[in-house]
């Protein structure tokens, strides 16, 4: 699970495989050799630009190693993904015991999502100098399924928190909202690589139930993972980064190969991701109790560089 994420976002590139590779090659006037990128390395290709173009065969080979192909709208979204339709060697076992998981035990594991990541977001707001007590207080509340909506309450003050009363999370706004959607997108791939490869069906959930969302479970699982995003956004706006440009896409990524603390100590955010999704298999088989969440706080390489600055 630490492959590369590999982002194209030049209308001017083709995309093709050979030999194990993929190769980026520019379409203008002489179709020059841009790079390579063995395939077994790439853990998910996010593809945010309109004219770039790929092979059929470059597809197959990536569904063949479990990474998604995301494709990107103008505001950075993610509106498509192409997923692969054999994963984990016990995929059926396990998503026949996902199907048939009960209610309770769906509450019980939601509760314990959203008990994180509200934990999570009051390290964020640690890390920036704000107050973390509303947070904090929120989390200690959550009972199972959440019925008193601690998630959405907590939401309300912590992004007044982080970024100002002004801030408002809107899909389609620029600025901070279209480096988040980015950043959320790379998220999201991971997190879907990481549901396949645990033998999971992504669109089966614990909370999210939206008819025409196929990705309920992904979006269910990436919920606790979301305040690395959003530090790293707000690090990136002290910073006078204003845009989604390649240098802040590079550094959104990184932050997603940076190591957190677990049951096990430091361990990379895309491992933890891998290591949730299992976990939750094997408590619908009955091998386990609770699911395997990062112990609260930042990742190490984040914390340090706000330190520094």
């Amino acid at each position: 699970m630490l492959g590369r994420i590999v982002e194209v976002a030049d209308d001017r590139r083709h995309l093709f495989m050979h030999r194990g590779f993929m190769v980026v090659q520019d379409t203008e006037g002489e179709r020059k050799e841009l790079g390579q990128v063995p395939l077994d390395d790439i853990a998910a290709v996010i593809a945010s630009a309109h004219g770039l173009s790929y092979t059929n065969n470059l597809l197959v080979a990536l569904a063949e190693r479990g990474a998604p192909f995301v494709l990107c709208a103008a505001n950075h979204n993610a509106v498509g993904m192409l997923l692969p339709i054999e994963g984990n060697f016990e995929q059926s076992r396990r998503i026949e015991a996902q199907i048939a998981a009960s209610q309770p035990i769906h509450k019980r594991l939601w509760a314990a999502v959203v008990r994180s990541k509200l934990e999570q977001q009051a390290a964020a707001l640690e890390a920036t100098g704000a107050v973390t007590a509303p947070l904090l207080a929120l989390a200690r509340k959550v009972k199972s399924g959440d019925p008193d909506n601690m998630e959405a309450q907590g939401a309300r003050r912590y992004w007044s928190l982080l970024f100002g009363d002004d801030f408002r999370r809107d899909q389609n706004g620029g600025g901070r909202n279209a480096l988040l959607n980015y950043g959320y997108t790379v998220l999201r791939a991971a997190t879907a690589r990481a549901v396949i490869a645990a033998g999971l069906h992504p669109g089966i959930g614990l909370h999210h139930s939206h008819d025409n969302n196929a990705m309920r479970l992904v979006d269910d699982l990436m919920e606790p993972f979301r305040p690395i995003i959003d530090l790293k956004v707000w690090q990136l706006w002290r910073n006078e980064e204003r845009e989604v440009t390649p240098e802040a896409k590079r550094a959104l990524v990184r932050t997603l190969y940076d190591d957190m603390q677990s049951d096990i100590g430091a361990t990379p955010v895309t491992v933890c991701v891998q290591k949730l999704a299992t976990s939750i298999a094997q408590i619908y088989l009955g091998d386990r109790d609770k699911p395997d969440l990062p112990l609260p706080g930042l990742p190490l390489a984040l914390a340090n560089s706000l330190q520094d600055e």
